[in-house]
């Protein structure tokens, strides 16, 4: 099977810095003023840890998040228990990221996708510099703020990165921002963008290119595999169950795939409720039901990292065979795709000329909606 890191585009990872001389432009040399409107594209992800060393600290970061972790007393408790957690949890994700080569290549994956938009905006005729703001490790939201201040934009888009909007992603992300930004320029939200025509046309091309791995395409399974939330962040609201069910349909209806289909979920945290069915249940489920072929789909992730080459393309694996699944594919990340990237163009382009509808949930306060959960590391 192709890894994520083979089929990824030839582009070199970005090194983001403030150093003005790498985002030269046609017209631009020392001396002279800048362009009369430069905006600068914020690319949020969750991030993750990029040594073994690292997941501790990261785990750490991610549970102290109060947007996370929050309950009565949480600003005396919650920096206790982010250790206790993130010291147990440490060990039994290890091994997964020892699988994937010792660390998770997340922001390699989304440094590469801002070059390339970086240059998609460029072709577009908008002098546009994109910085990448993780969430829980480098390089974190302060570090992204200082390289933006220094490109002296005149106007910021904010873009998660996560199709379908939830209150432990999006929600966190843009909650971090709003704590640290403290300009006055413009900023734009990209919402939701699971609906987007050019997303779901890059999110089928990869499936198609994982049934093609198989004898007879038709005949696979298709399972949409999703990052699971808590239960009770769904009952407060939370709109990521429905859109996930609403990527799925769109993708059949788009792809027109004979195939049989099912959705589950995967990386649960701790002892609460989550969204069922897990994939370790559903890979049981197809074993039981004579399933031999099995494609599975992540359709709630952009790029390649632990919870698709670690979670599914490793242990997910290993599961099907033992269990007598005969073929299991799974469709690559997006990463750096040329269609996806076109889509990410758009959606910037789109912020800026309809800047009255941003499409992040607002509380009654007219704060960003985040409300406390946990959610798995990357």
């Amino acid at each position: 099977m192709r890894t994520a890191v083979a089929m990824s585009r030839r582009i070199q990872p970005l090194t983001l810095v403030a150093d003005e001389s790498k985002f030269a432009r046609s017209g631009e040399s020392e001396g002279m003023a800048k362009p009369t409107r430069r905006v600068g594209v914020v690319l949020f992800q969750l991030g993750g840890p990029d040594t073994l060393a690292a997941i501790e600290p990261f785990l750490y970061n991610l549970f102290c998040d109060p947007d996370i972790i929050d309950f009565p007393f949480a600003r005396i408790g919650r920096k206790p228990l982010a250790k206790l957690i993130s010291t147990t949890r440490s060990r039994k994700v290890q091994h997964h990221y020892a699988a994937i080569g010792g660390g998770s290549p997340i922001r390699r994956f989304t440094e590469q996708q801002a070059l390339a938009l970086e240059v998609e905006l460029a072709n577009q005729g908008l002098d546009a510099r994109c910085f990448v703001a993780m969430r829980y490790w480098h390089p974190f939201t302060s570090e992204a703020i200082a390289q933006l201040e220094a490109a002296e934009c005149d106007e910021v888009v904010l873009l998660p990165l996560y199709p379908q909007y939830s209150s432990t992603t999006t929600g966190s992300s843009v909650n971090e921002w709003g704590r640290l930004f403290r300009s006055s320029v413009p900023v734009h939200n990209v919402g939701p963008f699971y609906q987007h025509p050019m997303y779901l046309d890059a999110v089928i091309e990869k499936i198609e290119d994982a049934l093609e791995r198989f004898p007879a395409p038709e005949r696979a399974e298709i399972v949409f595999s999703a990052h699971s939330v808590p239960v009770s962040v769904i009952a407060k609201g939370d709109p990521y169950q429905n859109q996930i069910e609403e990527t799925v349909q769109l993708l059949l209806e788009r792809g027109g795939w004979p195939n049989r289909h099912r959705l589950c979920y995967q990386s649960k945290v701790g002892a609460s409720k989550w969204l069922q069915p897990s994939l370790h249940r559903t890979l049981h489920d197809l074993a039981a039901e004579k399933v031999r072929e099995v494609c599975i789909v992540p359709v709630a992730f952009v790029s390649d990292h632990v919870e698709t080459l670690g979670e599914i393309d490793h242990e997910a694996r290993e599961e099907a065979l033992r269990l007598g699944i005969t073929q299991f594919e799974m469709s690559v990340g997006l990463n750096d795709s040329p269609k996806f990237i076109s889509a990410l163009g758009q959606l910037v382009l789109q912020s800026l000329g309809e800047a009255d509808e941003a499409s992040i949930p607002i509380d009654g306060a007219g704060r960003q909606v985040a409300t406390a959960a946990l959610v798995a590391a990357d």
